[in-house]
């Protein structure tokens, strides 16, 4: 029988757990970092929860860990931040596996060695549900913020990577198929890449990332500047096992609304846009801002609305 929490009790499983963490940082009541002069503090929170952002039949606890971690440093890098420390909520029933919270951590572990960052704190408790509330915390040039209400009318609209992969990783996953081929769909479900190989920004740009999916950042966007967009179908960048695998129309629907691809949106001059696609890799321009506040997805000439209610709503009825 494996060991459990109850077993080894709080103060137990917080030994093991920090194990994780820098032992300069945690151990206090609170953590201490230093930032750079003349950088402005960015902070993020994200909760999740079991049988809503991941499930044994899905993600293993290396994956849920990595995933909670992307997905809370894909929001810094949709600032233009630099990651500093990832705090973490833990919630756990009293019979969790202790081997299933340590590989959690791992998976923690190994994407902030990937890219930045470091688990500097947190709180553990019980709970009828496993739960995951992270906090991250970063730092950016005040004068380089990407924020979501400075898209103007020309602008090109870029995005880091392929859309629909995680959505298509995730069914392939539901339904036991993982044909060595669409190994990619998977992988992009299970571990997400933040995008912080974007160029060092020297003018302005407005973004987020499309965690909630590709239409739903093109439309929040547009909603907070005030402006529109025409997004041409044909240039959404799509893996091709994706396109193997399901039809034309479901590739574009789950590209546009299925979510959690962690890719950025950019919203930026069509120059620097062509430099950017030169740098960033997988990157592709689908679009552009209009004056018109009305986003519109263009297909073989014919536009039609993008509408936020096909994408994933947590409270809706769907």
């Amino acid at each position: 029988m494996s060991l459990t929490v109850q077993d080894i009790g709080e103060q137990g499983l917080l030994k093991r757990v920090q194990a994780f963490c820098p032992s300069a940082i945690v151990g206090d009541d609170a953590a201490v970092l230093p930032i750079t002069p003349g950088q402005s503090i960015v902070i993020t929170s994200d909760v999740l929860v079991d049988g809503v952002h991941f499930s044994d039949r899905t993600t293993p606890p290396e994956s849920a860990g990595w995933r909670a971690i992307a997905a809370n440093l894909s929001d810094l890098a949709a600032m233009g931040a630099s990651p500093l420390g990832i705090t973490v909520g833990l919630g756990l029933p009293k019979t969790t596996p202790v081997e299933w919270v340590e590989r959690l951590y791992q998976g923690m572990s190994d994407c902030l060695a990937e890219y930045g960052g470091a688990i500097i704190g947190g709180d553990i408790c019980r709970s009828t549900v496993i739960t995951l509330a992270i906090t991250a915390i970063g730092q950016v040039d005040p004068n380089h913020v990407i924020q979501r209400s400075t898209a103007q009318p020309g602008d090109a609209i870029l995005v880091t990577g392929n859309h629909g992969s995680s959505r298509a990783g995730l069914e392939m996953l539901l339904n036991n198929d993982t044909a060595p081929e669409r190994a990619s769909l998977v992988r992009a479900h299970q571990y997400p890449i933040p995008r912080f190989d974007i160029p060092t920004i020297s003018t302005r740009v407005s973004g987020m990332d499309s965690s909630d999916g590709l239409a739903d950042a093109i439309l929040q966007i547009c909603r907070m500047s005030k402006v529109g967009a025409n997004v041409d179908r044909a240039s959404v960048p799509i893996d091709p096992a994706l396109k193997q695998w399901v039809s034309e129309e479901q590739a574009i629907e789950w590209a546009l609304y299925g979510g959690e691809d962690f890719e950025l949106v950019l919203c930026l001059p069509f120059e620097q846009a062509e430099r950017w696609l030169k740098q960033v890799k997988g990157a592709a321009i689908v679009g552009k801002i209009t004056a018109d506040p009305i986003v519109q997805l263009i297909d073989s000439g014919e536009a039609r609305s993008l509408n936020l209610d096909q994408g994933f709503q947590h409270f809706s009825n769907h």
